[in-house]
């Protein structure tokens, strides 16, 4: 399978920003020396600090399933203490399995196909 990309949408609990970050770069820490298959992990807080995208690209699936492993204690104490309402979006080709995944772990996620691009196009 292709690159997939990854949209993790969260909301910052009330008086936890500054936890939030802690914790945010703890993970980061664990994904910049564990991971093999992560090209992109990065975290955008919007300006009153209350809600936070975070956009991944994998080399595969297989990326996420690998930075899932690595990351999946840190970011159950994320949850537990510093944010909630975890949404994801997929963009790519997703296996019935990482539907399973999203599904156990995230309460599902939203799946889109490629349609049409600068670089290529596919047939509607």
């Amino acid at each position: 399978m292709s690159q997939l990309e990854v949209i993790a949408h969260l909301k910052i609990r009330p008086g936890q920003l500054e936890g939030f970050k802690t914790q945010a770069a703890e993970m980061l820490r664990i994904t910049r020396e564990q991971d093999t298959q992560t090209l992109r992990w990065d975290w955008w807080i919007n300006e009153d600090g209350t809600e936070c995208e975070v956009h991944e690209i994998y080399t595969s699936e297989a990326g996420l399933v690998e930075h899932n492993m690595h990351v999946m204690e840190p970011r159950a104490l994320l949850f537990k203490d510093y944010a909630f309402d975890h949404r994801m979006s997929f963009y790519g080709d997703v296996s019935q399995n990482l539907r399973d995944l999203a599904q156990k772990y995230a309460g599902g996620a939203q799946i889109f196909s490629f349609v049409q691009g600068l670089e290529a196009t596919t047939s509607v």
